[in-house]
């Protein structure tokens, strides 16, 4: 489709860099460049490649970032956010509108919504059927310990190799660096808020020793219960934004009468397939077979 243009306090664009890799199909979402992956073929792929990083442990982890209104909104309003979020070897659809604009905008469209929400608990289980290692970093001390005590419960045999709040600065980063790595993770959960997890992913990475770095946000507190997710057909119709809004006015009133707007319109400008990518590859079916 024909891409109108943004309004000018909003043209912070470049061309996404070319598709990671081709074992999936990738397309424009509001900006972003997404990948085509059921939850199911996420955590497959999270597997795979966690095993293959365990014989190359020179590689960084791969960054695994999450797209919703939030984040297309701020990648074309500030341009240093989106540079940081370009650096993700992978974006999943987190929300529920990008699923919904690229069904009705695209012919590659992605099959269903991958919410960190969902997909930590995705993860968790494949994770403790095959051995993966995690390690959570961010929230409070008391949610983070209750996050990998429900975890440990709920998945018998995960290993929780490691955790630590999110409350540090910059300057502990080395310490904390090197405490992560010593204890061997397959897959390093981040939780820091938005943009701090995404900076920290990706100031990190070539020192951080894993397979996958995946930024989660308030997942933790999603899975103690402490936060509550929608009834599933308000998830289902995209209206997840409308009940946390209602549970929690004073805090996201003004974050989602910004973004959401923007991101709609971002949505149906900036979204369209990726002349690099197709269909789904061979490659990626080849390696979820193995």
């Amino acid at each position: 489709m024909q891409m109108a243009c943004l309004p000018a306090r909003y043209e912070i664009f470049s061309p996404p860099k070319a598709a990671a890799n081709d074992g999936y199909a990738e397309i424009l979402l509001g900006g972003l460049k997404t990948a085509c992956l059921t939850r199911d073929e996420l955590s497959r792929l999270m597997l795979v490649e966690c095993m293959q990083a365990r014989t190359k442990k020179t590689n960084p982890p791969k960054l695994i970032f999450a797209s919703n209104g939030h984040a297309i909104a701020l990648s074309a309003q500030d341009a240093a956010f989106r540079a940081t979020f370009a650096e993700a070897d992978l974006i999943h659809a987190d929300g529920q509108a990008s699923v919904f604009a690229s069904r009705f905008l695209t012919n590659t469209p992605v099959p269903e919504r991958s919410a960190t929400t969902d997909f930590i608990h995705d993860a968790a289980k494949i994770g403790a059927e095959h051995g993966l290692r995690f390690f959570l970093l961010g929230a409070t001390e008391e949610a983070n310990a209750e996050a990998a005590h429900v975890l440990s419960q709920t998945y018998p045999g995960l290993q929780i190799v490691g955790r630590l709040h999110g409350y540090f600065s910059e300057f502990e980063e080395d310490e904390i660096v090197d405490e992560i790595n010593l204890t061997q993770p397959d897959v390093i959960w981040v939780g820091l808020s938005v943009p701090r997890e995404y900076e920290f992913a990706v100031r990190n990475k070539h020192r951080l020793k894993a397979g996958w770095l995946v930024t989660c946000g308030g997942c933790f507190n999603f899975v103690t219960g402490a936060y509550r997710r929608a009834p599933e057909w308000m998830q289902a119709a995209g209206l997840e934004w409308l009940y946390r809004l209602a549970r929690e006015p004073k805090r996201l009133f003004w974050r989602y009468a910004v973004t959401n707007p923007l991101a709609v319109f971002l949505l149906l400008t900036r979204t369209n397939v990726l002349p690099e990518t197709g269909a789904t590859a061979g490659k990626l079916a080849h390696a979820l077979a193995a």
